[in-house]
């Protein structure tokens, strides 16, 4: 029978539930276990899809196209597996079921509840992972106990519980432990708390993970097992780090993955085999050399709304032995007469995704500055387009040529939108979403740096280079080295003679990994190294 392992989170928001919940995922597949994940989200949109990046930081899309939290990312990085929509589930998504079978229907003139409508959707969604090549479902509840939105997730996990039985459920808890200078004390106070208020609800914490900037004395911990009836093997400290591939080695060298397979009773090795994954955390804890890459976006006062790229660009430092110093460059700053001063110092560039007006004029001068220069730039969705606006102004004789997404009169529309997306008027979930194939150029750069003739990647847009300009763009010089497999879209672009000036219609870095890197980021990274020896 499938195991699960719930994880909430106490005391404040962004103590890492999704990294806690991401390294005990690497763990049990270590060991040899078949693992997924599966984040629920309290709020009440349906799906992160039209929220503002600033608010809630980037949106991960999965291989089937849905668009979900960034949390996912960080599952099917860690544990390198694919994960679809049903692994993120939100209130506004439960709500709109029941809501939906109610006016059908469905529940036969019955009154509507919270109990038992809404936590029997919840259980379902959650028994919906629970398939016959499943060992493990780990399961993050997000926000933070004591917030009314998730009352009805730990109501429905509580039950869960108990319908599964013991031996198949496991309840995993993170809290703060804050250091007080003045008194040089660690504080279990708030522990204390958050763990009252989950056993209010009726859930009884079997490991409490302790978020910390210092190891734990075996005191503070004795105390927290005592006031938070845990034993003392399942009290785990995870002190800060700046080096995430660490926190999985972190909780194994404390026991954690041995106590879990203990209480569900899971099979396997008595060992994780985590020699490539040590190898990893050893490489990026100290890389032999940096380079500087530039991000240029409208975000860059959250980070986390570029989150899987800045892990993107990571991985590919990782396997050249790199650390890549990642330097925040505001769109909205860079102006076509100062573009040149804001690219000083910088060894590459990414152009990112994105939406809207503002910074676009910025993002169009960062390709004609990498361009000019012969600095490394990856266009990434957005950045693929502004790269074909510099292309279609400055060197194909386009003057006012622009994306009709940001001048509708434009003379040149050499972005338009595509045709299945003119009449509609719902914004969320009717993108291009998913995974898409794409016939590469034999010969060209990306051909090399994929290897392959026919690759998948994921898109988010709405948005295409405009079929009627192909040939001008190709009279200019532009390299249109991979499109959809009908010859219709363009899906890759370059420009031949650059030492690498290339970008993606897709969105390749929700499936870049540690351990395998994608073929851009890689490329990407090691033509900037080249770039920085050189000058």
């Amino acid at each position: 029978m499938t195991k699960h392992i719930f994880v909430t989170g106490g005391v404040a928001s962004s103590l890492g539930k999704g990294i806690t919940a991401s390294s005990i995922g690497r763990l049990l597949k270590a060991r040899g276990l078949r693992v997924t994940m599966q984040k629920l989200d309290p709020y009440i949109n349906v799906d992160p899809g039209t929220m503002n990046p600033f608010e809630h930081g980037e949106v991960f899309v999965t291989a089937d196209g849905a668009e979900t939290d960034l949390d996912l990312g960080h599952y099917e990085r860690f544990v390198d597996i694919q994960l679809r929509r049903g692994s993120s589930v939100t209130t506004g998504a439960i709500y709109k079921t029941v809501i939906e079978r109610e006016r059908h229907g469905d529940y036969l003139g019955k009154t509507v509840q919270v109990i038992p409508h809404i936590t029997d959707e919840i259980k379902t969604r959650i028994r919906a992972l629970a398939t016959d090549d499943t060992d493990v479902v780990i399961t993050e509840i997000g926000g933070t106990v004591g917030d009314i939105e998730i009352l009805p997730f730990l109501e429905a996990i509580r039950q869960l519980r108990n319908e599964i039985g013991r031996d198949h459920a496991c309840f995993v808890h993170l809290t703060l432990v804050p250091h007080i200078g003045p008194s040089q004390e660690e504080k279990t106070k708030p522990t204390q708390h958050s763990v009252a208020e989950l056993r209010s609800r009726g859930i009884q914490p079997d490991i409490i993970v302790c978020r910390s900037d210092r190891p734990m004395s075996a005191s503070v911990r004795q105390k927290i097992s005592m006031f938070c009836d845990v034993p003392e093997r399942g009290v785990v400290t995870a002190i800060d780090t700046d080096n995430l591939l660490a926190v999985p080695l972190v909780l194994h060298d404390q026991e954690l993955d041995d106590y879990l397979v203990e209480l569900l009773r899971l099979g396997g090795p008595e060992e994780p085999e985590l020699g490539e994954w040590r190898d990893l955390a050893r490489r990026a804890a100290s890389p032999l050399r940096e380079v500087r890459i530039g991000i240029i976006g409208k975000y860059v006062d959250h980070a986390d709304a570029y989150l899987s790229v800045v892990e993107a660009l990571r991985h590919g430092g990782l396997h050249h032995d790199a650390k890549v110093a990642i330097e925040w460059i505001s769109a909205e700053e860079v102006t076509p007469m100062m573009a040149d001063s804001f690219f000083d110092g910088i060894d590459g560039v990414v152009i990112p995704g994105g939406f809207g007006t503002r910074g676009i004029d910025g993002k169009i001068s960062a390709a004609m500055v990498t361009r000019e220069r012969g600095i490394p730039c990856l266009g990434i969705c957005l950045g693929l387009q502004v790269m074909v606006v510099d292309i279609a102004r400055h060197l194909g004789d386009m003057t006012d040529a622009h994306s009709t997404e940001f001048d509708s009169d434009t003379s040149f529309p050499v972005i338009d939108l595509m045709d299945d997306q003119r009449e509609l008027t719902d914004l969320g979930g009717t993108m291009r979403l998913g995974t898409y194939p794409a016939r590469l150029e034999a010969g060209s750069l990306v051909h090399e740096l994929y290897n392959s003739e026919v690759v998948y990647e994921r898109h988010r847009h709405r948005f295409e280079v405009n079929q009627r300009f192909h040939g001008r763009l190709r009279n200019a010089g532009l390299s249109l080295s991979g499109f959809s497999p009908d010859g219709r879209l363009v899906e890759f672009i370059e420009l031949s003679g650059h030492p690498f000036w290339v970008g993606t219609q897709a969105h390749p870095e929700f499936q870049s990994r540690p351990n395998r890197p994608h073929p851009l980021f890689l490329g990407l990274v090691g033509s900037a190294l080249e770039f920085a020896k050189e000058h």
